[in-house]
């Protein structure tokens, strides 16, 4: 049974019970020219991620653990995207209109899917999500019970957004959660920072914190 030294205490999982979460690794957040950075963010925050998780991916895929991955996205039609996030942002530069890896954050779209360097491997479970959190209107519940998942160790984009959202959502599900620090990006340092207090914060509120060379399997 692993324990490692976390923020803001030791956290300990049975690897019978556990899955790697590897959230909304996708183009159209973390490449160049893609949609993120056209709304004028530094997207070398996040691709700072890319290494340690693709040699925390080998690690765990070689212990035999399940992995599973999201995707943000929305139907062609747009009948999933409430306005409320639909209207969001300058125009030309919403969900559905075209961006440079095809229509932003729309399924099937070449921006959609995960950058080739954390490609899932063949089995593992990819989950495609129309909110922030990967449990909204999703078979993630099902698929962890099917799996028997009790805890989380979660990696991703972005931290204050969908990777706070789903940890949250976890932790109110009875799911104890270690997010990998070095594995999860903000395009604001700031952000990175205050966000990560906030999920050890106050005893763990609702998670764990620890780099990902912590983990020893």
């Amino acid at each position: 049974m692993p324990t490692v030294e976390a923020q803001p205490s030791a956290f300990t999982f049975t690897p019978d019970s556990a899955a790697l979460l590897v959230i909304d690794m996708q183009r159209d957040f973390l490449e160049p020219g893609g949609f993120g950075e056209s709304l004028g963010n530094d997207v070398t925050q996040l691709r700072r991620t890319i290494a340690p998780l693709s040699a925390f991916l080998t690690r765990w895929r070689a212990a035999g653990l399940p992995v599973i991955h999201t995707r943000e996205g929305h139907l062609p039609d747009l009948s999933d995207c409430p306005p409320a996030k639909l209207e969001r942002g300058a125009p030309s530069k919403r969900i559905g209109d075209p961006g440079a890896f095809g229509r932003i954050l729309i399924r099937g779209e070449h921006g959609h899917d995960i950058i080739d360097e954390l490609r899932p491997a063949p089995g593992e479970a990819v989950v495609d999500k129309p909110g922030k959190g990967a449990f909204y209107a999703t078979g993630l519940q099902q698929l962890l019970d099917e799996l028997g998942i009790r805890s989380l160790l979660v990696a991703g984009v972005t931290t204050e957004v969908c990777v706070h959202t789903t940890v949250r959502e976890a932790n109110d599900r009875g799911y104890e959660c270690l997010v990998l620090a070095d594995c999860v990006g903000s395009y604001f340092p700031e952000f990175q920072r205050v966000g990560l207090e906030m999920i050890a914060a106050q005893g763990g509120i609702f998670g764990w914190v620890a780099d990902s060379t912590s983990v020893h399997l």
